[in-house]
């Protein structure tokens, strides 16, 4: 009776130790979830073909060298559109510093002209400068170069230069031109020579 207890206890203690064998046996052979995880990224990475990586690398510097042309080529359309604004410019208004220049003369004839005449001589001599100064006058027009509004006009600082202002009265309102001094000149939209005028305020 001892003996079959004693092979009982000894067969059930080899099968829970062979149970506890099987047991570590499984948990050495499979790793931690972590280490799994890890292990399979490394696989993933290790089976990325370096001609893909190189093909991915190239197609990047592709698209930045087509960004910079983009903009090479924008950045010229630019500097070309800018230098036909410049040259039209330019065109437009060729004969500006001449005109000018012209001005001082047109004064200095109507000055001449503003002169008393008393004898034949200096009236024969008067009309050969009316004569000058209608030329000279036909000449600026046909260039776009046109006299100022201003007397009896409302003041526009873009045309006008009040050297003097005035008391404003029923005949002359506030901030209208009450005299010329120096006549002003137009070239074309551009002002040449903004008029010397006195203003009612």
């Amino acid at each position: 009776m001892n003996s079959l207890a004693k092979e009982s206890t000894s067969a059930t203690d080899e099968q829970t130790t062979s149970t506890a064998s099987q047991a570590a046996t499984k948990a050495a052979a499979q790793p931690a979830d972590g280490q799994t995880d890890t292990a399979a990224k490394d696989q993933a990475k290790a089976k990325v073909d370096p001609r893909d990586q190189q093909i991915a690398d190239l197609k990047q510097q592709l698209d930045q060298k087509d960004d910079q042309m983009l903009r090479a080529q924008a950045e010229v359309v630019n500097m070309q559109n800018r230098f036909k604004k410049e040259q039209a410019s330019t065109i437009k208004y060729d004969g500006q510093a001449l005109a000018k220049d012209v001005l001082p003369v047109l004064d200095n004839l109507e000055r001449a002209l503003a002169t008393q005449a008393d004898d034949a001589a200096a009236q024969q001599l008067k009309k050969g400068v009316e004569m000058v100064y209608g030329h000279l006058q036909d000449a600026l027009k046909k260039h776009a170069i046109t006299e100022v509004p201003a007397a009896g006009e409302k003041f526009d600082p873009n045309i006008h230069q009040a050297v003097q202002t005035v008391p404003a009265s029923d005949e002359h309102p506030a901030d209208t031109v009450v005299q010329v001094l120096q006549k002003g000149y137009l070239f074309k939209d551009r002002t040449l020579r903004p008029a010397m005028v006195v203003v009612a305020q």
